[in-house]
């Protein structure tokens, strides 16, 4: 991959719907060799595909909390019986296998700190291997993917 190919993902990062002419353009390339590449870059598999991203619109006065897990083992098994159990979990908006001090990091929406006493005691303290629960309620959301 050149210098040519890192500009055609960093444009297809900003507009993923740009038409192959603008991408051209961008890029500095003709619009059949710009194409050519792109096809190049998704045979090989490093563009893997095209997603939308939709703005997802907390329930209204949502509280988001951030939450860092801790299991008491990290085997395969362990990691994920919990992985299957928080994707049941509808409040819990992501999830990250993280490095450090948790294995996961997530984001949860409640309504207010009651509902979240309420996850924590009903649904987050009893998935498999939990052995710690670190909780943190943001004060506002300065940046959003």
């Amino acid at each position: 991959m050149d210098e040519t190919d890192r500009a055609i993902i960093r444009e297809l990062r900003r507009d993923g719907r740009m038409p192959n002419s603008a991408l051209a353009e961008a890029v500095g390339l003709s619009p059949s060799a710009c194409l050519r590449r792109l096809r190049l870059l998704e045979r090989n598999g490093t563009i893997r595909g095209y997603t939308v991203v939709v703005e997802e619109a907390p329930a209204r006065d949502a509280v988001t909390v951030i939450v860092q897990i801790t299991l008491d083992r990290q085997t395969d098994e362990h990691l994920r019986r919990f992985e299957d159990a928080v994707r049941k979990c509808p409040e819990v908006r992501e999830c990250h296998l993280m490095t450090g001090m948790s294995d996961y990091l997530l984001r949860v929406e409640v309504r207010d700190a009651a509902d979240y006493e309420r996850l924590h005691k009903e649904a987050l303290s009893r998935m498999p291997g939990v052995a710690r629960i670190q909780s943190s309620f943001a004060i506002r959301t300065v940046i959003r993917g």
